[in-house]
């Protein structure tokens, strides 16, 4: 894809399965990338040649700072952030004010920090942001409410930093990944892809769950040139699933004749 070659990424989150094939995919497209992750044994992993880690926690502003001026240190500049960083704490109603605060911090006002830290720099080089948002985002899930209401509060916040940055030269957009083959996924199943497609298959209109190169992928077209006249969009990458709706992929009218 045009307008990727040569350019420098920051991905928090970078570790995590979603964060790994997003970084392959900005290395295979010839970009450099900075990994900002909590988690350092995984995080360190990943260095090679174009690939720099910094073990950060997105609700530390001195890290944030760090992270922005590690980047420019080793590579000279930043062109794209990439917020795949999340927490999955969530207790439902039953969540504590500390747990709400946590939840927000990480999953939404980390990723406005770090932007914050990184604004001049993507300025001056028309860059773009890709934020994550879910299907989380858009119906009610049983148990949930911290992680549903922060990525529907990152959906309205991608359109308004679109808004407020797009005099600037950057562009911003998300994505809203179905259920994805990632973190979350594997240790929720013990680590049985077969069994989570076979349960994901009944919400999604492709009947699988999605790798997580194909975010990734959605990711690369966001950010390279051939996207260059969007943004404040979001980019659902759900196999259907937002699509398909309460009557599921079975024909509802025939239940009424029999």
């Amino acid at each position: 894809m045009r307008g990727l070659t040569n350019k420098v990424a920051i991905v928090p989150g970078g570790a995590t399965k979603i964060g790994v094939a997003v970084v392959d995919a900005f290395k295979a497209h010839g970009v450099k990338v900075v990994v900002a992750d909590i988690d350092a044994e995984s995080g360190a992993k990943l260095e090679c040649d174009g690939v720099k880690f910094v073990r950060a926690d997105l609700r530390s502003d001195e890290d944030l700072a760090r992270v922005v001026a590690e980047t420019k240190q080793a590579y000279g500049r930043i062109d794209f952030l990439v917020n795949v960083a999340a927490t999955y704490l969530d207790n439902g109603a039953e969540s504590t004010r500390a747990e709400w605060l946590e939840a927000l911090d990480v999953n939404l006002v980390g990723s406005v920090m770090l932007m914050q830290a990184a604004h001049d720099e993507l300025k001056k080089n028309k860059g773009a942001i890709i934020n994550f948002g879910s299907i989380s985002a858009r119906v009610a899930q049983a148990g949930r409410w911290l992680y549903p209401v922060s990525k529907a509060a990152i959906l309205q916040l991608t359109r308004n930093q679109a808004m407020d940055l797009a005099p600037d030269g950057i562009r911003v957009n998300a994505v809203s990944p179905g259920w994805i083959w990632s973190n979350i996924m594997d240790n929720l199943s013990g680590g049985d892809r077969v069994k989570t497609d076979k349960v994901g298959a009944d919400f999604h209109l492709l009947p699988r769950v999605g790798d997580p190169e194909e975010v990734a992928n959605a990711i690369m077209f966001l950010c390279s040139d051939e996207a260059s006249f969007i943004t404040g969009t979001d980019l659902r990458v759900d196999g259907g699933y937002t699509a398909m709706g309460p009557e599921a992929a079975i024909a509802a009218i025939p239940r009424l004749i029999d």
